[in-house]
């Protein structure tokens, strides 16, 4: 890298660039889908989230692009969506006018709609869990390749997920309405 009167600049030759290329057209809608499921499912959220992870990964590119340059994009994007999360703006709640209840679109695909309720139900973990939750069954990496992943003890990842799945199951259970007999 380099000094330019802008800031540092990374030099990477022609085939290099060509590779990057080639690797984010192939892997940019898995990257993405991948961020979103990391911003609860936040559009916007993802989209800067996976652009600045494939920023990062082309100044590292010459070094990663011979090892596994996917799994350094998915580790760059758990720790840009846990330092976002920690970010004091970040907390801001908007209220998105376009989500749509499942009840206000009765001729919806019902596996959309399973998606759409899971993907509102990620949105009430932390970033943490969702996080554990992506590596272990979107990537479907196993508890020592997770933990490897996000860099954390192998009881971490175990006890995470543990508490993960038990808020999912908690939110996606129907409540018992007693009965008016």
């Amino acid at each position: 890298m380099s000094r330019s009167a802008t800031g540092w600049v990374a030099r990477v030759d022609e085939d290099a660039r060509v590779d990057f290329t080639a690797f984010v057209v192939a892997r940019s809608p898995r990257l993405l889908r991948s961020a979103q499921l990391l911003s609860g499912g936040d559009p916007y959220r993802a989209e800067d989230l996976l652009q600045t992870a494939l920023a990062r990964t082309y100044l590292a590119w010459g070094r990663i692009s011979s090892e596994d340059p996917e799994r350094y994009v998915r580790r760059v994007l758990v720790n840009l969506s846990t330092d976002w999360w920690r970010a004091p703006w970040s907390r801001v709640q908007t209220t998105d006018t376009n989500r749509v209840d499942r009840r206000d679109v009765p001729s919806v695909d019902d596996v959309v709609a399973d998606r759409d309720i899971l993907r509102r139900a990620l949105q009430k973990l932390s970033p943490r869990e969702r996080a554990v939750l992506v590596c272990r069954f979107y990537w479907d990496l196993s508890e020592i390749q997770t933990a490897a992943e996000l860099g954390w003890p192998l009881g971490s990842v175990k006890s995470t997920t543990s508490r993960a799945l038990g808020k999912i199951r908690t939110l996606l259970t129907p409540p018992i309405v007693p009965s008016q007999d």
